[in-house]
């Protein structure tokens, strides 16, 4: 094990699940254990579960599980040892001096470093005289002051093939590192030659909620195309999960986000005195990222461009955030295509008053049909209803669907019983609907699927259902472990995965002395320990008795003998050697 037990086991004493998932998600006490929706998937029905008297959680929604070390990797996008290193920071502990690998931890930090030194690079590239003209687009352009270039560490990469790579070389850091950094590329023509991956372009800094330098923005100073070039994916760097500026945004102290498109409008909202401004990184939003601001506000207000492209992202956005709980408003931007804009042409308050003037999600949602259908004409009135009792329809607050049933009765001058017999009639399709998809969602369960972390399960059925069944009850009761090991070793497995488990399984027991997730999970990535969280869940399938399990063992041993019993394969050669006798013998 990378690290040692002694330390883990004092890790998982100071680690309370319930009160470091707590604050994450919302979870709600269900006799000894508690519920609440995934932060790794979007459902609007609670099926993630957390079990307090073994520190261990499971979503039975999209099969993710593990332990407190677990989520965290998942969450903070870290790895094993970076998580360890995390929980042990809070728990006020000091990891080991020695005794663990942490090559990929060491990657991360070079990685880090490399960003942090690159952005001190362009930031006094920034203020070179010879530079001028990218500083005049900063403060000129945009009207930004100093101190917000400063705030915001903004900066310019030179018009270089290699400045920075020259910089960051003499620097101590590698080629490989830049690399890995992704803040310069290996040429195509010539694998011993490199150059920069941002050239003549303002550079924005992506800073993660701990206070790393984690990606950089980069945006042309005319009209060339692409506009913005980003940081690809690196060991850092997730742009599906990270939101910018909201290392600035969470000591606000606001419980409510300004979630907006670019980064220019998130530094002018800075300046103009709204602190609480943020934008995802990547061209749309995510359900990460969604469940990421969710932890620091409890309202978001979407302020998205009024042309067709914001005006889809903006949809999107209500639907994601409507399936994770969160307050929404919409802002109606007016005098400008964007918040910059409008804070250049009109001041703050202007702002503020779009602010003040916001809509949330169902008032928008109204606007939006009304501007589509022209209801002075008993047609458009007609199909505006329709369309606004399908909206109503699916609000699950009674109250909620009740004021705005009456108000659109009382605008349109039409009967409420009628309006609320429309809304019931579609909601008893809509049931009916998720009735029919329940139940073939339980007919395609019964048919065997490929599954990709054992993809053999499929052509070996009858063997891995005994595998499975063998692992959970050695899980779940390991003092069945002393009895099976005469009995039972890697051959017998049939799938690789459930041998890779039991491996592991084995490993644990002999190292610790006890196998459950929270010891196992040091052996497996977040996706495997998931399967391997299911498995231990299966426990009240089985009757958890010596004897079941020796019965499993058996039924394995039967299928591992009619395997070994079969002839090998034949490649290609045998096989037409084999074709060519028997003709041969034919003829004869």
């Amino acid at each position: 094990m990378a690290i040692s037990e002694d330390f883990l086991a004092l890790l998982r004493d100071r680690t309370d699940i319930e009160d470091l998932l707590s604050s994450y998600i919302t979870l709600k006490r269900r006799g000894k254990n508690l519920v609440g929706l995934c932060p790794f998937h979007s459902e609007k029905t609670p099926s993630f579960t957390v079990y307090p008297e073994n520190g261990s959680f499971y979503c039975f929604g999209c099969g993710a599980g593990g332990d407190s070390i677990t989520f965290i990797r998942r969450m903070e996008n870290l790895d094993y040892v970076e998580a360890v290193k995390f929980l042990a920071q809070r728990a006020g502990l000091r990891m080991p001096e020695d005794g663990f690998d942490d090559t990929l931890s060491k990657r991360r930090q070079r990685i880090l470093a490399a960003n942090r030194e690159a952005a001190k690079f362009f930031h006094a590239q920034l203020l070179l005289p010879q530079h001028a003209h990218a500083l005049a687009y900063f403060t000129d352009d945009r009207r930004l002051s100093m101190k917000t270039i400063r705030h915001f560490g903004l900066g310019y990469a030179p018009d270089s093939w290699n400045a920075l790579l020259q910089h960051m070389q003499q620097a101590g850091f590698s080629a490989a590192e830049l690399v890995d950094a992704n803040l310069v590329r290996k040429s195509t023509k010539n694998e011993n030659s490199y150059y920069d991956a941002f050239r003549a372009r303002v550079m924005i800094p992506i800073i993660d909620i701990r206070g790393n330098v984690i990606a950089f923005g980069g945006r042309v100073l005319d009209d060339t195309k692409p506009k913005y070039i980003n940081t690809s994916d690196t060991l850092v760097y997730k742009k599906s999960r990270e939101v910018f500026a909201l290392n600035f945004a969470k000591n606000s102290g606001e419980r409510r986000l300004i979630l907006c498109e670019g980064y220019m409008d998130v530094i002018a909202l800075h300046q103009a005195d709204f602190p609480f401004a943020v934008a995802g990184c990547g061209t749309a939003l995510t359900q990460e990222q969604a469940h990421l601001l969710s932890r620091y506000a409890d309202e978001v207000l979407l302020c998205y461009d009024a042309d067709e492209a914001g005006q889809e992202a903006l949809r999107k956005a209500i639907g994601i955030f409507s399936l994770i709980g969160m307050k929404i408003k919409v802002l109606q931007l007016t005098g400008g295509k964007d918040p910059d804009e409008i804070i250049r042409k009109y001041g703050r308050d202007r702002f503020f008053a779009i602010l003040d003037g916001a809509a949330n999600d169902i008032e928008f949602r109204i606007l939006a049909l009304r501007d589509k259908y022209d209801v002075t004409t008993d047609d458009g009135k007609v199909q505006f209803l329709k369309s606004i009792v399908e909206l109503l329809a699916a609000l699950d607050n009674p109250i909620e669907c009740d004021v705005y049933t009456s108000r659109m009765a009382g605008e349109l001058n039409v009967d409420k019983v009628a309006l609320n017999a429309q809304i019931e009639q579609i909601r008893a399709r809509q049931r009916r609907q998720k009735h029919r998809t329940k139940m073939d969602e339980m007919q395609k369960s019964l048919t065997v699927r490929r599954d990709p972390l054992n993809p053999e399960m499929q052509q070996h059925y009858r063997a891995a259902k005994a595998e499975e069944a063998i692992l959970t009850l050695l899980m779940n009761n390991n003092d069945f472990i002393p009895a099976v090991t005469d009995e039972l070793d890697e051959d017998c497995f049939v799938t690789s995965f459930h041998r890779h488990v039991f491996s592991r399984l084995m490993l644990c027991w002999k190292t610790s002395g006890v196998v459950d997730i929270p010891h196992l999970s040091a052996y497996f990535d977040p996706d495997e320990l998931g399967r391997v969280t299911r498995l231990f869940m299966n426990r009240a399938i089985y009757a958890n008795t010596p004897d079941e399990c020796r019965e499993c063992i058996r039924t394995l041993r039967e299928e591992r003998d009619k395997l070994d019993s079969k002839p090998p394969p034949m490649d290609d050669d045998d096989a037409f050697l084999s074709s060519f006798q028997a003709l041969k013998e034919q003829k004869q």
